[in-house]
């Protein structure tokens, strides 16, 4: 548990992207505020429930706050192999966190659109049926919004999830590894 006082350090993942940067590298400050000196709204810091606020950094604020941004969904402590696997899929981002004697994630939702864990909107840190991709590189494909709204076209659209891929329908261009277990294949036509 975070204590008032101890040093802490939250990184985001951004959308399917996956690279891991400190909050507040190459982002412009939307605010010259300084982080809040009070203490954490409860016993963890960014725990499920709590709000966050954009700024230099992420920071704890009640969820009735203007500067209130994004909700916790689900927050884990510990490191945990494949990151945000605890997440629920409609998860818009994920933060890292470390401090003191800890660490952990906390899957996080906007509080107002855009979401872009949503099916079709170019983001989350799952892909889900719905979802449009573009290949990025050899065996790798990266999600763009599916109404073409995003810096790479939609190539292919996530159509239905299946558990193996010869239960894919015929009309299948492209295979895609969906979250989780079950149906974990991903069906995709081309757009």
């Amino acid at each position: 548990m975070y204590k008032y006082g101890a040093a802490r350090s939250v990184w985001a993942v951004p959308a399917a992207v996956w690279a891991l940067f400190l909050t507040g590298c190459g982002e412009t400050p939307t605010a010259s505020v300084p982080p809040s000196p009070t203490p954490s709204y409860g016993a963890t810091f960014l725990g499920a429930g709590d709000c966050a606020a954009r700024g230099r950094a992420f920071s704890e604020v009640p969820c009735t706050s203007e500067r209130a941004v994004a909700r916790v969904s689900v927050r884990s402590e510990g490191a945990r192999a494949g990151g945000a696997a605890g997440c629920p899929l409609d998860t818009d981002f994920v933060l890292y966190i470390g401090g003191e004697g800890a660490s952990g994630y906390a899957c996080m939702r906007n509080l107002e659109a855009p979401h872009p864990g949503d099916p079709g909107m170019g983001g989350g840190p799952f892909t889900v049926v719905g979802d449009c991709v573009y290949r990025a590189g050899a065996g790798q494909v990266k999600e763009t919004p599916c109404d073409g709204s995003g810096p790479n076209a939609p190539e292919f659209k996530v159509a239905s999830s299946v558990p193996r891929r010869p239960d894919c329908p015929a009309s299948t261009a492209l295979y895609v590894e969906l979250p989780g277990g079950g149906e974990g294949v991903g069906c995709a036509r081309r757009v």
